[in-house]
Parts: structure tokens; C-alpha cells; sequence
């Protein structure tokens, strides 16, 4: 792309953005590029307004309207003596299109990771640990099932372990529709250490 300094700055901004494979970044740019100039008005109006009104809810910490109240925390509807601990909102998005939660969130916005510089001060523990203060009888930890999320789940049940509050955690081990035969040792072992009666 030598002697196209300003495709080459469009793609740089766009290796900025976590989760957009390296694969399709041309992709992307060439998406922007070809977009009718009212269809990248709008994009970039939509991506302004979004920016500019969504605020981060000071209890839960999913986003909301700034000038509105957080659809979950807010709701009657809700079980507020309950919270599930996620990583981020998308995970929250996940839980909420299952159709099977009514209780509250708390999205900590990420999961431990010291290579990547992600400590405590990070995430959001103070506020989770100043909500279950209050009338919260069960966290359920909703965290991914990998070695940061099992580190966040563990530092938060040491956060809590003097709470008279229930913690509890997905279950995990064999998804719906799958087979033995496919299924790799950990996912095994995690089902047959966390059965249950039948």
C-alpha cells in the first residue's frame, strides 16, 4: 500500500479496535470506503450519539441512557436479592436473550489478567462488594470458563467469603447435543466432578 498514506492510516486506526480479525480489516476499510456518503453520515452520527449518551449505570455498570434510568436495576420486575457477576456487557446481552434470568447484573468489564496488565483496581469489585452489602442473597458468578475467569471467580469468592450471601457459578461440563467421543479431558473431568443426581 506504499503511496496511499491515508488507506494506510484507515487501516492502523482500524487494527485499534479489539475483536476485528487482522483477516478483514481490508474488508472493513473497503466497507467504509464504498459506503454512499449518506449510509457513512449516519454510521458516524450513530457511532457519535452512542458515545455521547450512553453512560455506564453506577450500580451494575451495563450501559445506559444518560439521561434514563438502567433497565435492569430500575425494573420491579426484577429479582433484586440476586446478582450475576459477568464479564462484560455482551456476556450480560448473552444471559438476557437466554429468556431464563430475571434477576440483576453486575458487569465487571473484563476478567483478571496480569499479562495483559488487568488487576483488581481494574474491574469493578469495590461497587459488586458495596451492593451485596445490602439485601443480595445470592451472586451467581457468571464468569468464561477460562483461567482469568476462574481467577476472577475465585478472587471474588474470597471477597465474599465472610457475606452471609450464597455464591454460586454456572454449571459446567457437557453442552446439550454433544457426544463423549468429541469432548476434550477438561470438560470431561469438569462434568464428572460437578454431576448431580438424576
Amino acid at each position: 500500500m506504499d503511496g496511499l498514506p491515508t488507506l494506510v492510516n484507515l487501516v492502523k486506526q482500524l487494527q485499534r479496535v479489539p475483536y476485528l480479525a487482522s483477516k478483514n480489516l481490508h474488508r472493513v476499510a473497503n466497507h467504509f470506503l464504498t459506503m454512499q456518503p449518506e449510509q457513512l453520515e449516519q454510521f458516524c452520527r450513530s457511532l457519535r450519539e452512542a458515545h455521547d449518551r450512553l453512560i455506564k449505570c453506577p450500580h451494575c455498570c451495563a450501559w445506559q441512557e444518560r439521561n434514563g434510568s438502567c433497565i435492569y436495576c430500575s425494573s420491579l420486575k426484577r429479582d433484586h436479592g440476586l446478582i450475576c457477576v459477568v464479564e462484560t456487557w455482551y456476556d450480560l446481552n448473552i444471559i438476557e436473550k437466554s429468556g431464563s434470568y430475571s434477576g440483576l447484573y453486575h458487569v465487571l468489564g473484563g476478567a483478571l489478567s496480569p499479562l495483559d496488565g488487568i488487576g483488581p483496581e481494574d474491574l469493578s469489585l469495590n461497587q459488586l462488594i458495596k451492593r451485596i452489602e445490602g439485601s443480595c442473597r445470592e451472586v451467581i458468578l457468571a464468569m468464561n470458563q477460562t483461567p482469568e475467569g476462574e481467577a476472577t471467580s475465585a478472587l471474588i469468592a474470597r471477597a465474599l467469603r465472610n457475606k452471609e450471601t450464597k455464591i454460586t457459578c454456572l454449571a459446567r461440563g457437557i453442552p446439550m447435543g454433544s457426544t463423549l467421543e468429541y469432548l476434550d479431558r477438561l470438560t470431561v473431568c469438569k462434568a464428572l466432578q460437578e454431576r448431580r443426581i438424576f
